[in-house]
């Protein structure tokens, strides 16, 4: 039996271990933290709760996704929800959900009685979205222009830009706009969107995201150790091929290596793919317990605040708020960030208003994503490495997705895939897109 080492317990080095152990290789992870899940993690604060560092979502056309959380027995901890609701500041609601029109005219009904966009908004819109569907696949210049060029050139309204594009695109990719490359603005319509008639539907774990990867499972998928608090230290390579992992002043020795770390972690390990142009994009999420529930709702966009994203995490008395593309918070107090939190919040639901704040934590993620700039995705590597036995995943890597868990969890196939090639018993772990 091969052996295999992973390093790194992201959703990337997790998805390669569960692929590689359920077709038979020994698979030793090692991970620097006390728990699995890198930025897709829960971890307790205080002596009660147990919090996610940032509320992570998926939609149904996330298939790798939701192929891992099979293979790992979870899949029934995903709550899928069928309506997007849209606040404006005062609380006026607008619901996005699929209707009884055939797809793709499946949104026509509740995408027309949308409140917080005029009629002309609307038309102008509806013509981007077909555009998108007429174009994906067919310019040669997506990943050159930004999300923004491309709709300034479809001549959308500004408040639509804000109100609707930005206010999917930025949560979706985790960058501004005019920063974004119009490549992955395009694959989130095209697949969430226009994918499917429930393609759009938007899972939201119902545990802490810990638990999803701590299941029984482990132990079904085959000869799979985590090792955690094993921090890799350097990653020895002699006459083209790895020969050993330093691990916590261990060496470890395997038949194949995949390095699932972030990209900045590389040239401290040793291998140093001294890539061009890669930079950070932080997501911040604010946690908010109140004496009194504030919200009925279980989640909801919130319009024109910096705050983007709402979720219910227990009767309304505990809320999540998300930032995407979150600069501006970056460097703000801890303080200020919770007082603008719950200033903004108390705009879109009035109850916060009286509500006492019991208590607040704020998680900066400063290295969440990779920014989706133009002309990166040329520059992304492949799972392949110059090194013969060595392998790379993470949502960094030439994946075809972005920085998504999605994105993440492709990679860890593709390398678990280059993997068994390499092996002389190729494998084919990643399922296609659905469009």
């Amino acid at each position: 039996m091969a052996e295999v080492i992973v390093i790194g317990g992201g959703l990337a080095g997790l998805a390669a271990a569960a692929a590689l152990g359920g077709a038979g290789y020994s698979v030793k992870l090692l991970e620097a933290r006390a728990f699995l899940g890198g930025r897709a993690a829960s971890y307790e604060v205080g002596a009660t709760e147990t919090i996610d560092n940032c509320q992570h979502i998926l939609l149904r056309c996330c298939v790798n996704l939701l192929d891992f959380y099979e293979r790992l027995g979870v899949s029934g901890n995903i709550k899928f929800e069928r309506e997007f609701v849209f606040l404006e500041p005062g609380g006026r609601r607008s619901t996005l959900r699929a209707g009884i029109l055939p797809f793709p005219l499946h949104f026509a009904k509740s995408f027309w009685d949308l409140k917080f966009l005029s009629a002309k908004e609307k038309l102008a819109v509806a013509r981007g979205v077909l555009a998108i569907r007429r174009e994906y696949g067919r310019r040669d210049d997506l990943d050159r222009i930004t999300m923004r060029q491309w709709l300034e050139e479809k001549r959308q309204p500004p408040r639509a830009i804000d109100r609707f594009w930005r206010q999917v695109l930025v949560s979706a990719i985790n960058e501004e706009l005019d920063r974004m490359a119009a490549l992955h603005g395009f694959q989130v319509f095209r697949l969430g969107f226009l994918g499917s008639s429930k393609s759009y539907e938007m899972g939201v774990p119902a545990v802490p995201l810990g638990r999803l990867y701590g299941s029984e499972a482990w132990r079904k998928l085959g000869s799979v150790e985590m090792r955690l608090r094993t921090p890799a230290e350097q990653i020895v390579i002699e006459n083209g091929a790895v020969c050993r992992v330093v691990a916590a002043g261990e060496s470890l020795r395997a038949d194949y290596y995949v390095s699932a770390l972030p990209f900045e972690r590389l040239p401290a390990i040793g291998f140093d793919l001294r890539l061009q142009g890669f930079e950070h994009s932080p997501i911040t999420g604010i946690h908010l317990w109140f004496d009194r529930p504030v919200t009925d709702l279980p989640h909801a966009t919130l319009l024109d605040r910096t705050i983007q994203w709402m979720f219910n995490k227990s009767e309304g008395r505990y809320v999540q708020l998300v930032v995407s593309a979150s600069r501006s918070l970056v460097e703000m107090p801890r303080a200020e960030v919770i007082a603008m939190a719950v200033r903004e919040l108390a705009e879109f639901f009035p109850a916060a208003k009286d509500a006492k704040l019991e208590k607040a934590h704020v998680v900066k993620e400063v290295r969440a994503t990779f920014s989706a700039r133009p002309g990166l995705e040329s520059m992304r590597p492949p799972n392949r490495t110059a090194v013969r036995n060595l392998f790379l995943a993470g949502d960094w890597t030439r994946s075809g997705w972005p920085a998504t868990m999605e994105g993440a969890v492709r990679s860890g196939y593709l390398a678990a895939e280059a993997v068994t090639a390499a092996a002389g018993r190729p494998r084919a772990f990643v399922l296609p897109d659905i469009a």
